[in-house]
This record gives C-alpha cells, sequence and structure tokens, in this order.
C-alpha cells in the first residue's frame, strides 16, 4: 500500500510502500478514503511533539471502509463506513477509564502518534474507538469532525453556558464549534493572526458577529474563550478578554510557554483549563449532534501524495477551514 510517512522530525515526509497491516484481535482494517490534516500532523513533524512512534504514518481524523476485522471485532460489518479519531487505545482498567475518562488514562495510544494513521491507503484500528459517521457528510467533508469536531466539542462544553464566546484560531476547528455555539443560541466573537483579514472575513461569513486580531480587545467582555491557536501568548490575552467568572479553555495538545502575568488578570474567578483528548462519550454525542445539524466543513482536498504541501499550507497560514487528503 502507499503511505506518506515520517522517518525523522523536521523532514519532510516520504512516500512509501508499506505491507497491508492485518487486523489483530478487536481490530478492524479500514479502507482509508480522506484523511484531514491537523495542527497536531504538523506539531508532530516539525518535532514539537515529542516521543512519537517513528517510523510514523501520521493522521487521525480518518473516514473509510471497514474491509476486514480480526477475531472478537462485531462492532462493525465488511462495508461500513467509521471514523477514527486520535485516541486509539485505552487500558480500560485504570480509575480514569473505570471512571469513563480514558482521555486521561496513563498508557492510552494515539492514532497518528504512537499509532499508525491514515496518511496511507489502509490502516488498523481498536474498533471501541472507531463512531459511525453521519450519511449526510461525504467523506471528504467527514473528515475534520473526526478531530476538529471533536476536540472544539469538548473545548465548547468546558465553557459552559457562556453567551459572548471567544474563539482564539479561526481555522479547522473554530470554523466547526462556531457553528454548533451559533445554533445553541451563542454570540461568537472571533480572533484571528493579525493582519489576516481573510480569516476575519471568512469568521463573519459564518455568523461571528466580530472578528478582529488576537491582540484587539474584542467590544464585549466574554463570558468564555476558546484557544485553538498553539500560541501560549494568547492565554493573558485572552483572560484579559473575558469577565469575572469566566473561562478560557485551551484546546491545543501542545501550546507554546505561557508567559507570566499579573494575578489581577485571573481574579474575580476567572479560571484556565485544558482539554485533553477526547472520550468515547463526547464521541457518540458530537455524531449525534452532527447528524442533526447542518454543519459546514470548509475543506481544501490535496492528494496522499501533496500531503507535505498540505501541512505547509497549515504552517504559513492559507487555509481556510481544513486540508484533507483524498487517500482513495
Amino acid at each position: 500500500m502507499r503511505a506518506m510517512v515520517l522517518e525523522s522530525p523536521r523532514t519532510p515526509l516520504r512516500e512509501m510502500r508499506l505491507p497491508r497491516p492485518t487486523p489483530g484481535t478487536g481490530q478492524v482494517l479500514v479502507r482509508v478514503s480522506a484523511c484531514a490534516v491537523c495542527r497536531t500532523d504538523l506539531q508532530i513533524a516539525d518535532g514539537e511533539l515529542t516521543h512519537s512512534k517513528l517510523p510514523l504514518v501520521l493522521g487521525h481524523e480518518v473516514v473509510g471502509q471497514v474491509v476486514e476485522t480480526g477475531s472478537g471485532a462485531e462492532r462493525f460489518k465488511i462495508g461500513t463506513r467509521v471514523g477514527i479519531p486520535w485516541l486509539g487505545w485505552s487500558c480500560g482498567e485504570c480509575r480514569y477509564c473505570r471512571s469513563e475518562q480514558e482521555n486521561l488514562c496513563e498508557m492510552a495510544q494515539f492514532t497518528g502518534y504512537t499509532l499508525d494513521g491514515g496518511y496511507a491507503e489502509y490502516m488498523t484500528a481498536d474498533e471501541r474507538f472507531c463512531f459511525a459517521i453521519p450519511e449526510s457528510y461525504s467523506d471528504i467533508h467527514a473528515a475534520p469532525l473526526l478531530c476538529a469536531g471533536l476536540i472544539g466539542y469538548r473545548c465548547l462544553c468546558k465553557s459552559g453556558k457562556a453567551e459572548r464566546l471567544g474563539i482564539y484560531g479561526f481555522g479547522a476547528a473554530g470554523h466547526i464549534v462556531s457553528q454548533i455555539a451559533q445554533q445553541q443560541g451563542r454570540q461568537v466573537y472571533a480572533f484571528t493572526r493579525p493582519g489576516d483579514d481573510e480569516a476575519q472575513q471568512f469568521a463573519l461569513s459564518l455568523g461571528a458577529i466580530w472578528s478582529g486580531d488576537s491582540k484587539t480587545r474584542p467590544p464585549k467582555l466574554l463570558d468564555a474563550a476558546i484557544i485553538f491557536a498553539s500560541s501560549g501568548e494568547l492565554v493573558p490575552q485572552a483572560l484579559k478578554a473575558v469577565a469575572p467568572g469566566g473561562i478560557v479553555v485551551c484546546g491545543g495538545i501542545h501550546m507554546s510557554d505561557i508567559p507570566s502575568f499579573s494575578y489581577d488578570i485571573l481574579w474575580r474567578e476567572r479560571s484556565i483549563c485544558s482539554v485533553a483528548n477526547l472520550t468515547r462519550r463526547d464521541g457518540e454525542e458530537f455524531m449525534a449532534l452532527a447528524s442533526r445539524l447542518p454543519l459546514k466543513t470548509s475543506v481544501q482536498a490535496f492528494s496522499l501524495s501533496e500531503a507535505n504541501e498540505a501541512l505547509t499550507h497549515l504552517r504559513t497560514g492559507k487555509l481556510q477551514g481544513a486540508a484533507v487528503l483524498m487517500v482513495s
């Protein structure tokens, strides 16, 4: 099978021919149709996220068809379309797994990081961590739901009942979460890179009531802010923009160092929290929500061989929405 392989950090992915994997106990073999490109993929490729498996097939926003099942795998019939997310395996026995917090499992394995992912024609996955995809979405438009949508949904839940919601980094996750928030009756304030007028117009076209650069104070104090950008300097900026009692949710797996800040911008019960991975309950809830809501995913298609180009577009901020590799 063809695959784009990361052999070492900070080097381009190399197109290779690899043996087609065989599903083990409880696993399914999936023929990959589409795989979205996530900022986490870029952070792994650039060496910002360390301790990855090497060589590695990136990709954790995977849509494909089940073509073979391993021993004991009974959830999905052959031919079923499934989605494969970032969280690929957990132990099922620790205190986190027993309390439906498998996203915090110390033994967890991650698709496209410690397990080979979807930048390939075939991949195996633990059937417990695969999701059925709503029929209303094509493969290319469903792919961003598997991380941008899922992690965005968990971030939105962490924001509580915030009526005025700020989104820092209006990319793949931001443009999906914005639509959900608005359909819940919230007001969205979008923050982009300074000077990125195109991204600001994109946010407004999707219903944000205000859009500006990340260093600008919004016209009203926010009830909550979600940071999808990986810049730690945005945390104190967001704290200054939220009202007393508000929360700043950091949605990334990796973020640059947060600079020191004065206590007064945290005082009056403002808070900061991170979001780690996802739970299967998150996935089931979000996919049910996505099947009811007409979410529009803005995508730019690339072939599997163009994976390096897609990563470069993401690195340089040339994307609106999500890049998706069309694999088969």
